[in-house]
């Protein structure tokens, strides 16, 4: 299926590893030409190398985008360089571990500003160059939103706030045929989810006991599973779909646990 990405410019937020970098060789393989921000430039480079190397072209912006400022320079720079934006992928973000009884004022601040606040600035400095290309953005999301998780409320917040961006913004930009959309991620296996994995003495064990959760195949997602749904949605494939959080994740979410 061509989804008619071809020379379109992909603003991808955390791009250079896991999701962000599955999604960035997704949309280069269709044709687009994936724009990373990443705060490591040695990363970022490294990823650009890669894509490259398979035949495709990229590029990138070094920024630490829980910095308020950097997120205005990062998409200035954008512009400037590529003269539009035609999708804007918000992924970057970690859980962080902020919690409620043994957290405080200061992490959950700052932990907003790591997993949401960029999201909302990102879009919004990119808006006019959207507007103008009637682009698409997509929000990564997690079932922390509609789970819970415990040990993590200001994650957890911060996807709530994705959440409800996604259709706020599906709602507003509605007069400027710009489609909004979320693709929510339960358990996928990415270089953070293994290094916490590996945090564990009976790392196999863990990891068993969460696959076995998983009610398709019981197995991890492919982070090329969610960058090939994201591609879709940034594409004109998905042309009156907005507004949708849309959930690649085995039926971790919303499936029978029993099954």
């Amino acid at each position: 299926m061509n989804l008619h990405l071809n020379n379109k410019v992909i603003v991808i937020s955390g791009g250079a590893k896991g999701i962000g970098a599955a999604i960035a060789k997704s949309v280069a393989a269709e044709g687009a030409l994936p724009v990373i921000i990443g705060r490591d430039e040695n990363d970022n480079k490294k990823l650009v190398a890669e894509i490259e190397q398979l035949g495709y072209a990229a590029g990138y912006v070094t920024a630490e985008l829980s910095h308020p400022k950097n997120c205005k320079i990062a998409i200035d720079n954008i512009i400037s360089n590529y003269k539009t934006i035609d999708g804007l992928v918000n992924n970057a973000g970690a859980n962080d571990g902020v919690g409620l009884e043994n957290g405080n004022y200061e992490g959950f601040i700052a932990s907003l500003h790591k997993n949401v606040v960029h999201y909302y600035l990102l879009a919004q400095y990119a808006l006019p160059a959207l507007k103008n290309s009637k682009g698409s953005i997509v929000n990564i999301g997690s079932k922390t939103a509609e789970t819970g998780q415990g040990g993590t409320s200001g994650y957890a917040a911060a996807n709530g706030a994705r959440n409800a961006l996604t259709r706020e913004w599906a709602v507003e930009l509605l007069p400027y045929s710009i489609r909004v959309n979320a693709v929510i991620v339960a358990e996928a296996w990415t270089p953070l989810y293994k290094t916490w994995i590996n945090t564990f003495d009976n790392a196999e064990e863990k990891l068993k006991s969460i696959t076995d959760k998983i009610p398709f195949e019981k197995r991890m997602t492919k982070v090329e599973e969610i960058a090939d749904m994201v591609a879709f949605l940034l594409s004109g494939r998905s042309a009156h779909t907005t507004g949708q959080l849309i959930h690649v994740d085995g039926g971790y979410v919303h499936l029978d646990r029993a099954l």
